[in-house]
């Protein structure tokens, strides 16, 4: 009777600590949309509206469901040979529906599921952009999937290799002011967001205020009144920057600590998906110069 009581405790438990874990299909699941999904059974043909969610798939080893991506998945290798059917904002609807997907997984914004609703093709948005958004939305697809278990794992995994680069980056003597530009007009990050918690856990110190939000359009004149000592640039122009009025008095333009991560390096740092270790990687050596490999 005792061992019998111990057993249906210890199911109990595992029940409370892995919610979902255990749900048959069909199950009926939330999207960042707020919408109920029924999916009934788990998806086999795929299309992936976002890189970071195609990366996130195959790293849960369901590369194989894919059949199509949008224009920018390039990662892992294997992608680059499916079907590419558009982007965030200009996707190809017909392109899509002729793959055939059971499930289309895309971004909360625009309206692509709107029209994909009106063809009876069953979609599932996400909306990853904090740093905590990685793990919830790996943990989200594991239950679209079926594949939750994979999911804890690709989850903990994330987590030591986040955890072994920050600690390195916890010998850093300094933390330097940062400001990260994403566009020229001039798009940054907020701290709140996922690179802005990447800059902060490389030791860095982000000169946008908390209250403008996650990515904001800022003004040109606060950079100069922070006077940031580190410039991170996603595009292609630095030789730029002194040109801009005041910036060439900027301590990161005036002691040429400019660093500039276009093509796979951006990829790295502006998904927030399995590889974000790597991305946080790069901050630390581009703040930390002497930590790096």
């Amino acid at each position: 009777m005792k061992r019998s009581f111990w057993l249906l405790l210890l199911a109990l438990s595992f029940a409370l600590l892995a919610p979902g874990l255990a749900q048959p299909f069909p199950r009926t699941l939330t999207d960042d949309l707020g919408r109920s999904i029924t999916l009934k059974a788990a998806p086999q043909r795929i299309v992936a509206l976002l890189p970071s969610v195609t990366e996130t798939v195959c790293a849960l080893n369901a590369c194989g469901r894919l059949v199509g991506v949008d224009d920018y998945s390039d990662f892992p290798e294997q992608v680059k040979r499916l079907p590419k059917v558009g982007g965030l904002y200009n996707p190809n609807l017909e392109a899509i529906l002729a793959l055939k997907p059971d499930l289309v997984i895309v971004s909360v914004y625009g309206k692509l599921h709107e029209g994909l609703e009106r063809a009876g093709v069953a979609s599932f948005a996400v909306k990853p952009e904090t740093y905590d958004d990685i793990f919830r939305t790996t943990r989200l697809l594991g239950r679209v999937l079926g594949l939750e278990a994979q999911a804890e794992r690709l989850v903990a995994q994330i987590q030591r290799e986040v955890y072994a680069v920050e600690s390195r980056a916890a010998k850093a003597a300094q933390r330097p002011t940062v400001y990260y530009e994403i566009d020229p007009t001039p798009y940054t990050v907020g701290p709140e967001s996922f690179i802005g918690v990447l800059i902060t856990k490389a030791r860095g110190q982000n000169i946008v205020p908390r209250e403008l939000g996650l990515f904001p359009q800022i003004s040109p004149e606060l950079v100069v009144q922070k006077n940031p000592a580190v410039i991170v640039l996603t595009h292609p122009g630095a030789a730029d920057l002194p040109k801009r009025p005041g910036w060439a008095g900027v301590a990161a333009i005036r002691n040429q600590r400019i660093c500039t991560f276009t093509g796979q390096q951006d990829n790295l740092l502006s998904r927030p998906g399995p590889r974000v270790a790597q991305g946080l990687q790069l901050l630390v050596g581009c703040f930390h110069p002497e930590l790096r490999r």
